[in-house]
Formats: structure tokens, C-alpha cells, sequence
């Protein structure tokens, strides 16, 4: 009785020990907190939009939400090297007992006899701790590469996201600069409709003066029309991309000057591949296959793992006497398991997974070139449109004076209406093509510097 008393109490204690250091593993693993919500102000500028994004995003919350499932996974894979706990109990009657066969003592003739007793009870502890397994062996080398993995998902995701906010953003500023340039456009249209039309009445000009006012006019109205479609429609995907409510109100903030120096970057820096997550991606893709490979190479190592059982046994032919004594039994061992043949599986899977890992080279490969031309592309785009874009500047500014030069000789009955039309028609698609040109580089600017992998994401 007290062995097995002793023996009761260390099982206590080590389920004590074990239970203490299980407690602050179960307790670290927190929900994600629910996203805060956009700041109050509905006139955002660009880097608030993107701060909003970044929080909101649902894209990107998903995938922080997929690191911390690529964390639980790794704790689940690793939960092999720690001990393995378990609790047993099992209650039985027999209706009959069991016959075994026993020689007679006398005559030496086998006369089955039945034995034990009508009523048992089993309670019983075991525990295993894993030694060496290949398995688990494959899941802690696996766990640092596969965090790096989910981390870079979430990385791609900011990307993709500033990349997409940024040129939304802009998408709306341009439709809502030609919606002003439409008004101010229509201004000068009705005040030289008016004056058109007074001059005919007044019999000192013919009617034709009038009616291509109107037909300016008219034109202009279903260009503002449909700017202003074309900003509430923008206006909603952007809200998508930043995971505002479709019934939230938006505006925008930005400072014209300062979008000219942000149009201006380097030219004249270099391409580094490794800079771009997708290489960074593939390059961890491809560390993990390595360790794929690893597991399949070393499948003939053995398994090693140590056991440990502690059963009580209660039993009785009467079940009122039956747990009144028990029947305790105690022992450990190691366990070793080798794998002798398997069909030449192991060799199957280690070709496999070399194959496979070449394939990952012919990814890297192509990657490489993909982005060498996406960055040509880009940097071509960016200049042409710079280029546009200063040119557009000093059209703006000759038309601008030719208007008012213009218009002032045919206050003064000097030039001709059909000049004041050409000019002003001239000044209107300057500036339209000025903003254009202005958000294309922009838009541009965002493209290359993704492509040299350079795109600030922290807002």
C-alpha cells in the first residue's frame, strides 16, 4: 500500500508539472481584435486613406488572420514533442467466465476450468514522449519558414492594397478636376450664350453666333454629366478598396502643389529583383521544399518514444465488496520502430520532391523575367507620361493666355466669335489633358515603384 501510494502521488505531481506548463501555451493565443474604426473626419488626404485601408482592409485582415492560423498550425504540428497524456476507464460483467485449460494435477489430462471474477473495473494513466520522429522532426525545422511564409502573404496584401488605394485615389481626383474644369468651362458658355444671343436681338450679329454657343454649351453639360458619374462610381470603389461602408460619405483632400513634387522621382535607380516579395516568396517556397526533400531522404530513421502506464484494477464476484481492494500495476518502456521495406516509397517521394524543387528553380526563373519586364514597362510608361505631363504644363499656361487675349479682342468686336470658340474650346482640353497627364504620372509613379520593389507600406 505504500508503493502504491508513492506511485499515486508522483502521477499527481506530473500531471501538476505538465498542467503548469501547458497553462501559459493555451492562455497566449488571443482572438484578433475587432478593427478600429476610421477616424471621424469624412475629408481624408491620400496617406489617411491608405492608414484607413491598411486597418480596414478585409483582404488584409484575412491574411493576418492567416498568420495566426499558420501560428496555431505550427503549435499543433510541435504538440508531438511534448508528452502525451491519457485517462482510461473501463467497467465489465461477466455473464460467464472465461474457460482455460489446465492439466489435471493427478492425472495430467487438460480439464477446462473457468477463472477470475464476474466484476472488473480498469482505471488506468498513460503517457508517451516522443524521442525522435522524422514527423515531428519535419514540423520544427518547417515552423520558422512557414511564419515567414504567412508574413510575406500579409506583406503582398499591403502592397497590392496601397498599390490599388493610391491609384483609386487619384482615379477620383482626376474625374473631379475635370468636373471642375466641365463647370468652369460651362460658365464662360452660358455668359457667351447670353451675350451671343443679345447681340443677335439686337440685330448685331447673325444667329449662327448663338447656336454654336448653344452646341458648346450642350457638349459641355454632357461632359460634366458624365464626370459626375464617373466620380461617384470611382468614389464607391475606392470605399471598396478600403473597406469602408458603401453608405459612409468620402472626400478627399489633397494639395495640387504638393501632387507636383510627389509626380517627380529617380529615374536613374537600378532594379534589385530580391527586393520584390514575389522573389522573396518563392525563395521561402523553396526553403520549405528543401526541408521536403530532407523528410523524404531520411524516412528510413527509426521512431523513438518512451511509455509510461499506472493502472488500478478493482474486482469482486459481488459488486457491493468489489471496490473495497484494488489491484494496482505499474510499468514503462521504449518503444523503436524502423521502417525495413515500404514498397520503394521513399525513394518515390524524394524524386518527387527534387522534382518539384526544380520546377521551384523554373518559377524563380520566370519570375525574374516577368519582373525585368514589368519594370521596363513601368519606367517607360512613368517617362512618357512625365513627359506628357510637363508639355501639358506649358499648353496650359499658352492657352490660358490665348483665351483671355481672345476674349478680350471679341469683347472689343476685334476677333471674331468662332475665335473666342476655338480658344476656349483650345484652353478646355489643355486642361483636361494637363490633369490627365498630371494623374497618369501619378498612377505611374506607383506602378515603378512597385516594380523596383521600393512601394512604401507603413501609413
Amino acid at each position: 500500500m505504500c508503493f502504491e501510494s508513492i506511485s499515486a502521488r508522483a502521477v499527481g505531481r506530473w500531471l501538476a508539472c505538465f498542467a503548469c506548463f501547458l497553462g501559459p501555451m493555451l492562455c497566449g493565443a488571443q482572438p484578433l481584435a475587432s478593427p478600429p474604426a476610421p477616424p471621424a473626419s469624412d475629408v481624408l488626404t491620400l496617406n489617411q486613406c491608405l492608414n484607413v485601408a491598411l486597418v480596414n482592409q478585409p483582404q488584409l485582415r484575412q491574411a493576418r488572420i492567416d498568420q495566426e492560423i499558420t501560428r496555431a498550425s505550427n503549435q499543433v504540428a510541435l504538440a508531438a514533442w511534448l508528452p502525451q497524456v491519457g485517462f482510461t476507464g473501463t467497467g465489465q460483467h461477466y455473464f460467464q467466465l472465461p474457460f482455460t485449460i489446465f492439466p489435471d494435477a493427478t492425472t495430467g489430462v487438460p480439464t477446462p476450468r473457468q477463472l477470475g471474477v464476474r466484476n472488473v473495473t480498469t482505471l488506468g494513466l498513460s503517457g508517451t514522449q516522443t524521442i525522435f520522429n522524422n514527423d515531428v522532426l519535419l514540423a520544427a525545422r518547417s515552423k520558422r519558414f512557414n511564419n515567414r511564409a504567412a508574413e510575406q502573404n500579409t506583406v503582398e496584401v499591403r502592397i497590392n492594397t496601397v498599390t490599388g488605394v493610391s491609384k483609386a485615389f487619384y482615379d477620383v481626383l482626376l474625374s473631379q478636376r475635370q468636373l471642375e474644369v466641365f463647370a468652369q468651362d460651362i460658365a464662360r458658355l452660358q455668359r457667351n450664350y447670353r451675350d451671343a444671343r443679345a447681340r443677335y436681338e439686337a440685330g448685331i450679329a447673325d444667329k449662327t453666333e448663338y447656336l454654336q454657343a448653344e452646341i458648346s454649351l450642350n457638349n459641355s453639360l454632357a461632359g460634366r454629366k458624365q464626370s459626375l458619374e464617373a466620380v461617384n462610381a470611382k468614389l464607391a470603389y475606392l470605399k471598396q478598396l478600403m473597406g469602408l461602408a458603401p453608405e459612409r460619405q468620402l472626400a478627399l483632400q489633397y494639395d495640387t502643389l504638393k501632387l507636383e513634387q510627389d509626380a517627380v522621382v529617380d529615374t536613374t535607380m537600378g532594379l534589385t529583383v530580391a527586393n520584390r516579395i514575389e522573389i522573396q516568396q518563392l525563395q521561402t517556397e523553396k526553403s520549405l521544399q528543401d526541408i521536403n526533400v530532407d523528410y523524404y531522404r531520411l524516412g528510413f530513421l527509426p521512431s523513438l518514444s518512451a511509455f509510461a502506464n499506472y493502472n488500478t484494477v478493482f474486482q469482486n464476484n459481488e459488486i457491493s465488496e468489489q471496490y473495497r481492494t484494488r489491484f494496482p500495476n505499474s510499468y514503462a518502456g521504449i518503444q523503436l520502430g524502423l521502417p525495413i521495406f515500404t514498397g520503394f516509397r521513399r525513394n518515390w517521394n524524394v524524386r518527387r520532391a527534387r522534382l518539384q524543387n526544380q520546377r521551384l528553380d523554373e518559377d524563380i526563373t520566370n519570375t525574374r523575367n516577368v519582373i525585368n519586364t514589368e519594370y521596363a514597362t513601368a519606367l517607360a510608361a512613368y517617362k512618357g507620361y512625365y513627359t506628357e505631363y510637363l508639355l501639358g504644363k506649358r499648353n496650359l499656361e499658352a492657352s490660358q493666355e490665348v483665351y483671355d487675349v481672345i476674349n478680350l479682342q471679341y469683347r472689343e468686336g476685334i476677333r471674331a466669335y468662332i475665335d473666342l470658340i476655338v480658344a476656349q474650346t483650345t484652353l478646355r482640353t489643355s486642361q483636361l489633358n494637363y490633369y490627365t497627364a498630371l494623374f497618369q504620372v501619378l498612377g505611374s509613379k506607383v506602378d515603378l515603384l512597385r516594380a523596383t520593389g521600393q512601394l512604401p507600406t507603413d501609413y
